[in-house]
């Protein structure tokens, strides 16, 4: 049971002082063992080629969830899970871990979940669950090529995070739903639903779709619209490793290179931060790092004692 030991997204709180020394990235903090019944990696991973991806076409005469892999997608999943075996077990090295998948209910997904499967034999795996919440964005029932075209252009115009397509849904949308999702994941560990030993390292993996990868990523870090417009797709059967660091705090940057991020639309900021969650923890940390506060204010004033008159003409202007 992880009671009083995480926050709503998980965050696990540590006690102990780490020396000046070791503090890296001016981050202050502070260290002791994380509590082992906590997800070691959450693993979000896109789907392989799809026969939509490969020819649009196919939206036109098959609904979306039914779109299965092309066989160059099938070989791309196969080739992820030896990829996320290397991951979870420390490329060989290490013995005491265990997965348990979420996986979208469409087909390419499930297909995608059944290829990666193959590098993993039973006692590894804890166990598997569907779950609709992650599924793909909605776009309406079948697309007309012609008429999808001037829509995507037209969303590029209004934003990506809010335009609705008409009978579908936005990528607002889809963040409400991952949401959920997430706040659902957490009372599964909680509550110890999947049955985890606390002596194995916990790695859960799900796989979906490039939007809700991206807004999960957005939900967990608590990126700005702004900034999720700069995001990229991830590419088919890619995937983002979100792991804990040494103390207690989530990040990217625990396992995944600044070119990584930069490639992905990451800001140097956004990285500045996910380096700084690599060694920090939650009670060290917080949202209130200049960039972060800049994004919404222009102007606050250093410390209470500066000049009443310069910070009372911020009202004036």
């Amino acid at each position: 049971m992880i009671n009083n030991i995480v926050d709503d997204n998980g965050h696990a709180q540590a006690q102990a002082q780490i020396p000046d020394q070791q503090q890296q990235h001016h981050c202050h903090f502070q260290q002791k063992p994380i509590p082992k019944c906590l997800p070691k990696r959450i693993i979000l991973v896109r789907h392989g080629e799809s026969e939509g991806n490969r020819d649009d076409a196919m939206y036109t005469v098959m609904p979306d969830y039914r779109i299965p892999l092309t066989p160059k997608g099938i070989g791309q999943a196969k080739e992820a899970g030896s990829r996320i075996f290397d991951v979870v077990s420390d490329n060989g090295t290490s013995d005491k871990w265990r997965v348990y998948f979420y996986v979208s209910p469409y087909v390419r997904t499930r297909s995608t979940l059944r290829e990666i499967g193959r590098a993993f034999t039973r006692r590894r795996v804890l166990g598997v669950r569907e779950e609709c919440r992650i599924r793909e964005q909605d776009f309406g029932n079948f697309q007309v090529a012609e008429r999808m075209k001037v829509i995507k252009e037209t969303r590029e115009r209004f934003g990506r995070f809010f335009y609705r397509f008409p009978e579908g849904e936005s990528a607002a949308d889809v963040y409400d739903r991952v949401s959920s999702f997430l706040e659902s994941l957490w009372r599964d560990i909680d509550m110890n639903r999947l049955h985890h030993d606390p002596n194995d390292d916990l790695n859960l993996v799900i796989i979906s779709h490039g939007l809700a990868s991206r807004v999960f990523l957005m939900k967990w870090f608590k990126w700005t619209v702004e900034q999720f417009e700069y995001l990229n797709n991830l590419g088919n059967s890619e995937f983002r490793v979100i792991q804990l660091g040494l103390g207690g705090e989530y990040s990217l940057a625990v396992h995944h290179t600044e070119e990584e991020m930069l490639e992905w639309g990451l800001s140097p900021e956004m990285i500045s931060d996910q380096k700084c969650r690599a060694h920090a923890n939650r009670s060290s940390w917080n949202d209130k790092c200049s960039w972060y506060l800049d994004a919404f204010f222009d102007h606050l004033a250093n410390s209470d004692d500066d000049d009443y008159d310069e910070v009372k003409s911020n009202f004036s202007d």
